[in-house]
């Protein structure tokens, strides 16, 4: 998939959190820092529907109002504001929260951020005012969906009370959207921006408009707000990639075992073990058994490939919020929102092989180069390789529909309730197809690392041959589809008695119920055609240009089959390789056919106090609570089989309850000083699609001897998380402020995946059944990951965050202040070790993935006059990303390098209605490089991976308001 609720009720859980009033110097830009903490102070004594305005600009207003949020919270929170109308500091909103303190954001692509994590934690819960959204079938809403011109705040939650969402072990990250009674009066708003991304080289529009009022009527005060987004954006991804390590014999025909030949790859696994941790050993002089006599061998990779992804995205989002007020003691909310997402790609791939030993010529130790005091080959030439270049086209799209009724009342003197009904749809629907084609090269030179981790590589006759129709035959083509389905209705009642019990002061209560469902289904077929490439026509055939000129000495153009021609002609397509392959379906034969169904039901209860007392003169504030969690999930699976056809389903059910306690308590030993002490217990259930146990296969296409596949485990058990956080604020100035937290989270059932090697009969064998035409007389073995709760682990750290407004700077820097952050970071889970029949043997200790051991970010802002501006550095430490198939002879870990970016926003107030602003992101032009490591084994130099040129972009904004 392209893309992974708080009721805080009538304030329920924190009276603090009402709207903020914020008055904008307007001829300065500046933000009056005494207004802010004196609105502060009022808004805890104002009722809940006061008639409060939101009006911010410029950085320094948004920081200064992120900071009374945080300093008014009962929770650890960062908050970003939007500076004005619809206005966050960035793009987007994952961009957004790269600089908020222990945010990390990675996987750069498409000139986006796709993965956001909350401590090294991607387990967020994401939420829209309050409410849970989610993308399709998965467990959350892909941030990067909802446009930043129709955020109000973004709210990031990293510690939560018993009223609160128990699911998330990172976070929640709540998304406010604006509402009519957020202004006092009419408010129009129109902003466009145009984004240059490289390498695209491309310009890509961004259109927003908001129109809101409010009216009083016979029936009370009305309001009505539209807001409205479209955007476009056609990027271009580049890599170079070299493959996996294999071992070979020696280039020496003396040292080359019986049956083999010199540079051959050892293909047979009783003598070697693929996929263990730290792979075979490199130092120069290793050797294997053979038959009982040690013989040296060389590592090598198998192939590389590099891969020129374009394409075009799309996003359209609408929020309606209506609202009526028939009295003070009353006030009705119905908002709806829809987000759209298309994206259309066309991946033009070049993969070629690099371990033939069939032509080595007279003295193949000549054609290798080696690291020094190793075994691993830096370079080589290999003769008749084979290799093969893909089309592969994806579309993709996603609409999701949000619709909400909230009402909050004031019942008597002391009892507030707020209510809320919302029901919720998403889709999402992809088809893929790819058109192979094929040919053995006379020759290539390639260099593993010829420099900065960069593989470089070129073939015979300087790369001609690969902008030639006729050396390519057309070969496999595959037609997949995918579309998961995902919708919820949710009833939330929650409320607030004002006790004033001695030291209680109020208690909150409130119960939820949801129900969820979740449903996949898919399709697949693959057919051969072998026709010369040229013989189809000119129209058939797409060329390149221009790749990879930031990364390494590669083949800078190629062909491919027009991925484009053939989606727009895709009924004469598929009837072309049908009639060499009359199981190949036709258009009007396609269907897709279900995978999953789930139901899950949820039951929340909750009860609260919140307490104040005195200790040594000064307040001290609590809140002690439990929610209760009850889930009943219903599943029903299909299972296909390979060859009838004919369609199988099992069903399975599981309920599970839990209680989890939270507490927090908050001192404050001086006027500016805040200290917070908070406990809670969170959940993270499992995704859906892992609960799915039927098989998805793939073949052994790296001639390994054993395919390899997944499958569910519908046993799986939510992960629970014990977390504590010690923090302390220092307001040492009103628009200025430091502060730090030690955290750790315990986390007890993480889902790791189990390999275990099965048969798999041939009739169930996709690839070796009799209407593949494979070979099928015999099975075949796979090994399969499967996820299990068989990992606990810890990840635990400090933060230390500033934001600075210097006092008395010279007239031209008045206005200059700082925003900065620092989070180290310590994880360790165990990770399970199976035999062939998945019995755990043994376990490691390895760092969580995704987590970087330091980050962090600092930021310049100026204020002055009708100037606004922001210069930033973000960089997080090198980090595991992922492990390795276990198919090979490289470590097992697949390692990040630190990834950096620096940004720049300037902003210029023409008038009061107009500005205009220009910003940049990874300004740099930064790379995302990865290497194969484990423990002591590899390093970025011997074993180096992928290199992704991910560009840079510059936008230039105009916006318009009255």
């Amino acid at each position: 998939m392209h893309h992974q609720s708080i009721r805080i009720a009538a304030a329920a859980a924190h009276p603090c959190h009402l709207k903020l009033s914020v008055v904008a110097l307007l001829g300065a830009g500046l933000l009056s820092s005494a207004s802010v903490w004196a609105q502060a102070a009022i808004e805890k004594t104002e009722p809940i529907d006061a008639d409060t305005t939101v009006v911010v600009t410029g950085v320094k207003a948004s920081l200064i109002k992120s900071l009374a949020i945080k300093r008014t919270s009962d929770q650890v929170i960062e908050s970003v504001v939007a500076e004005d109308i619809g206005k966050l500091p960035d793009n987007n909103v994952v961009e957004a929260l790269q600089r908020v303190t222990g945010v990390q954001v990675t996987n750069r692509a498409g000139g986006e951020v796709g993965t956001l994590s909350i401590r090294g934690l991607p387990d967020v819960q994401t939420t829209w005012n309050g409410r849970t959204i989610f993308t399709a079938s998965g467990t959350q809403v892909a941030l990067q969906d909802i446009p930043s011109t129709l955020v109000r705040q973004i709210d990031v939650y990293k510690t939560r009370d018993a009223s609160q969402l128990e699911t998330g072990i990172a976070g929640q990250v709540d998304v406010k959207s604006l509402r009519p009674f957020d202004f006092k009066e009419a408010k129009v708003s129109l902003s466009a921006r145009e984004t240059y991304l490289d390498p695209a080289k491309k310009a890509n529009p961004q259109l927003s408009a908001m129109a809101s009022n409010r009216w009083e009527t016979g029936i009370g005060e009305v309001g009505a707000l539209v807001n409205l987004s479209a955007n476009q954006t056609k990027y271009r991804n580049e890599s170079v990639t070299p493959g996996a390590m294999v071992p070979f014999t020696s280039p020496n025909a003396a040292e080359v075992p019986p049956g083999y030949t010199p540079l051959q790859r050892i293909t047979d696994t009783s003598i070697w073990t693929p996929g263990t941790h730290t792979g075979l050993p490199t130092a120069a002089g290793s050797t294997l058994d053979f038959n009982g006599k040690a013989y040296p061998y060389y590592l090598s990779r198998d192939a590389v490939f590099q891969s020129d992804v374009q394409g075009k995205r799309d996003r359209t989002a609408a929020n309606l919020a209506l609202q009526w007020k028939p009295n003070s003691d009353s006030v009705y909310t119905f908002e709806s929102m829809y987000n759209g997402y298309r994206d259309k790609s066309f991946n033009q791939l070049l993969f070629s092989f690099v371990d033939w030993w069939g032509d080595l010529g007279s003295n193949p130790a000549s054609t290798i180069t080696t690291f020094p005091g190793t075994n691993i080959i830096k370079s080589r030439t290999v003769n008749n390789v084979y290799g093969f270049n893909s089309g592969d086209y994806t579309t993709s799209a996603t609409d999701s529909y949000v619709y909400a009724l909230n009402g909050k009342w004031n019942v008597g003197d002391r009892l507030k309730l707020d209510g809320d009904l919302s029901y919720q749809t998403s889709t999402y629907h992809s088809e893929f197809t790819a058109t192979r084609i094929d040919r053995v090269a006379p020759s290539i030179n390639v260099d593993f690392n010829a420099g900065g981790g960069n593989t470089a590589f070129g073939f015979n006759n300087n790369n001609a041959d690969l902008t030639d129709p006729s050396k390519w035959n057309v070969a496999q083509f595959y037609d997949n589809a995918n579309r998961n389905k995902g919708s919820a209705a949710t009833a939330n009642l929650t409320g607030i008695y004002e006790a004033d019990w001695g030291p209680l002061e109020t208690i909150h209560f409130g119960a939820r119920f949801d129900d969820r469902k979740a449903s996949e289904a898919n399709r697949t077929q693959s057919g051969t055609l072998n026709r010369s490439l040229a013989s189809l026509g000119p129209q058939y055939v797409s060329t390149n240009s221009n790749f990879g000129t930031d990364i390494s000495n590669v083949p800078r153009s190629w062909i491919e089959p027009n991925a484009y021609y053939i989606r727009d002609h895709i009924d004469d397509w598929r009837k072309l390789f049908s009639s060499t392959d009359p199981n190949f379906l036709t258009t009007d034969q396609l269907r897709l056919q279900k995978t999953f169904e789930v139901e899950e039901k949820t039951a929340n209860l909750f009860l609260m106090g919140n307490t104040q007392t005195e200790l040594f003169g000064h307040r001290l504030r609590g809140n002690f609570g439990a929610r209760y969690v009850k889930v009943d999930t219903d599943m029903t699976f299909y299972k296909v089989d390979a060859t009838t056809k004919a369609v199988t389903p099992s069903s399975a059910s599981k309920s599970t309850s839990k209680v989890l306690p939270s507490m927090t308590l908050i001192y404050d030993p001086s006027r500016d000083v805040v200290m917070r002490f908070n406990y809670g217990e969170t959940l993270r259930r499992p995704n859906f699609g892992d609960l799915n146990p039927v098989l998805q296969l793939g073949d052994d296409v790296s001639k390994v001897g054993y395919g390899s596949g997944s499958g569910g485990n519908p046993d799986l058990k939510p992960t629970r998380s014990k977390n504590l956080d010690l923090t302390a604020e220092w307001y040492f100035q009103k628009d200025s402020a430091l502060y730090g937290t030690a955290f750790k989270r315990k986390i007890d059932g993480l889902v790791v995946g189990l390999r275990r090697k099965v048969h798999v009969d041939p009739a169930n064998d996709p690839f070796r059944n009799s209407t593949s035409g494979g070979d099928h007389t015999n099975g075949y073995d796979y090994v399969i990951n499967s996820p299990v709760n068989a990992s606990d682990g810890t990840i635990s750290g400090a933060e230390l965050g500033l934001i600075y407004f210097p006092k008395g700077l010279p007239s031209l820097l008045d206005g200059l202040g700082f925003q900065g952050s620092y989070t180290r970071l310590t994880s360790s889970q165990n990770v399970p070790d199976a035999n062939d029949a998945g019995e755990i043997i043994a376990q490691l200790k390895t760092p969580f993935f995704g987590v970087s051991n330091s980050s962090y970010n600092a930021t310049l802002a100026y204020e002055k006059g009708p100037v606004s501006a922001r210069l930033s550095y973000v960089w997080r430490s090198g980090f595991l990303a992922s492990n390795e198939a276990a198919l090979f002879a490289n470590p097992i870990g697949i390692w990040r390098h630190p990834e950096k970016s620096v940004d720049m926003q300037v902003s210029y107030k023409i008038n009061d209605n107009m500005s205009v602003d220009i910003s940049g992101v990874n300004l740099t032009n930064e790379m995302q490089q990865q290497y194969y490591h484990f423990g002591s084994a590899g390093n970025a130099q011997q074993t180096n991976f992928g290199t992704l040129q991910i560009g840079r972009s510059v936008s230039v904004g105009l916006r318009w308001k009255m």
